[in-house]
């Protein structure tokens, strides 16, 4: 079984343990209800301009005020429903002879009917990726009765490819939870296995359909040579709203669309006119203006972290264990804390938005996809807004300081969480 670096046993699924603090998904839920209550106060004292999204998503809902009128759940669709299908199929390269689009209510749901539809209970899906399948993955998989095989890299894919029976579907993720990211040539030859096996391919393309093409100068989603792949909109240089864009072979696609709406997993398509100027103001010079400026936020933690800060080509992470260990010391206790990697995370998380205002992407995702804070995709006119990145590096270290005040007390960490 995969443990931290503490000893501590993952729990099932996840890339962290849970502890005594935070056991499972309602408690993640409990402790968003308490975010949501100090962004609340923050609004009421201060108003919307003390609230900073440093999380690296955007989640809004934006369109023309001349599209107002349609948002309607019949006439979006009639009226706009092609040209979402011609955006999108650009924008994920597809081919319009022979693909089609689904747009799902979001990247979860995308990823669970699509495995639905590929694979028969007892059959075998095999992730692979960089570092390890996003939870949605393993889920999906699970929840479609399949045996599921997670695989790091290319070398590692094809050997349980070959060990395996009944392979029905490879799971792909382009830009792992980590943002290590496989290589065009990787991906190709996983393709290439996968369809000599028989097996179709599923792309996990939540951020990497913009910045495989944006950042790495790979291809666009379904150029890649999978059969099916979605992404969300809501993930750099798109302005949200939160959906799962789903695109692919169209006879695949249209079974997914059939099964989502049988079981209530489709976007409304009242919000088509938002997702039609996601699409339309995209630009890949803006994927590379956020990475730019994630590397000056990077520079400014370092110097107050330290080799601490791990970095890939396009953000940074702070580690749970990293943050538990910091405060630890800071704390000046010789034995460690008893509380788990993700539990001093999401405390971390609770300061920087109960002091600062700031909210960082861990509060964006039920289950939160790792335990390390992420510095990612940042908005230069928020972080502006925010003072500059040696403010946000400030707010980073004066958080971890009032964590270590608290390090020890598994009650007051309990009470900062859920109020």
């Amino acid at each position: 079984m995969t443990t931290d670096r503490f000893g501590n046993v993952h729990a099932p699924g996840l890339p962290y343990a849970h502890g005594r603090i935070i056991q499972d998904s309602r408690d993640d839920h409990r402790k968003l209800r308490q975010a949501w209550r100090h962004i609340a106060a923050l609004e009421k004292s201060r108003g919307l301009d003390a609230i900073f999204n440093l999380s690296g998503l955007d989640r809004r809902y934006e369109a023309p005020p001349e599209t107002i009128a349609l948002m309607d759940d019949e006439l979006a669709p009639a009226l706009m429903g092609e040209r979402l299908e011609a955006l999108a199929l650009d924008h994920l390269g597809g081919n319009p002879a022979t693909d089609a689009v689904m747009v799902f209510n979001r990247q979860t749901a995308a990823i669970l009917t699509a495995t639905l539809t590929l694979v028969e209970p007892g059959q075998t899906v095999i992730g692979v990726s960089a570092t390890g399948s996003h939870v949605c993955v393993v889920r999906a998989a699970k929840r479609a009765g399949a045996r599921f095989i997670d695989t790091l890299g290319v070398a590692a894919f094809a050997q349980a490819l070959a060990a395996a029976d009944d392979v029905a579907l490879v799971s792909l993720t382009r830009l792992a939870v980590s943002y290590e990211i496989l290589s065009f040539r990787d991906i190709e030859k996983i393709v290439r296995l996968a369809h000599d096996k028989g097996a179709q391919v599923l792309v996990d393309d939540a951020g990497g359909a913009r910045v495989g093409p944006a950042i790495f100068d790979q291809p666009r989603m379904l150029e890649l040579g999978v059969d099916v792949g979605s992404t969300g909109l809501d993930k750099y240089g798109t302005i949200g709203p939160r959906i799962g864009l789903m695109a692919g072979r169209r006879d695949l696609v249209e079974k997914m669309r059939a099964l989502a709406f049988e079981l209530g997993v489709e976007a409304r398509p009242m919000i088509f006119p938002a997702i039609v100027h996601s699409l339309e103001q995209y630009d890949p010079a803006r994927v590379r203006e956020l990475v730019d400026t994630t590397k000056k936020v990077i520079v400014a933690v370092k110097k107050r972290l330290g080799n601490r800060v791990t970095q890939t080509p396009v953000i940074a992470r702070l580690e749970g264990e990293d943050i538990l260990e910091i405060a630890t010391e800071r704390a000046g206790l010789t034995a460690r804390s008893a509380i788990v990697p993700i539990e001093a995370l999401a405390a971390l998380a609770m300061l920087l938005l109960r002091d600062y205002g700031v909210l960082t992407v861990h509060f964006a995702g039920l289950p939160p996809g790792t335990s390390a804070l992420l510095i990612k995709f940042v908005v230069p006119e928020t972080l502006q807004r925010f003072g500059g990145a040696d403010k946000f590096a400030d707010a980073i270290d004066a958080s971890l300081d009032a964590l270590a005040g608290i390090i020890g007390d598994e009650d007051a960490i309990r009470a900062l969480l859920y109020g």
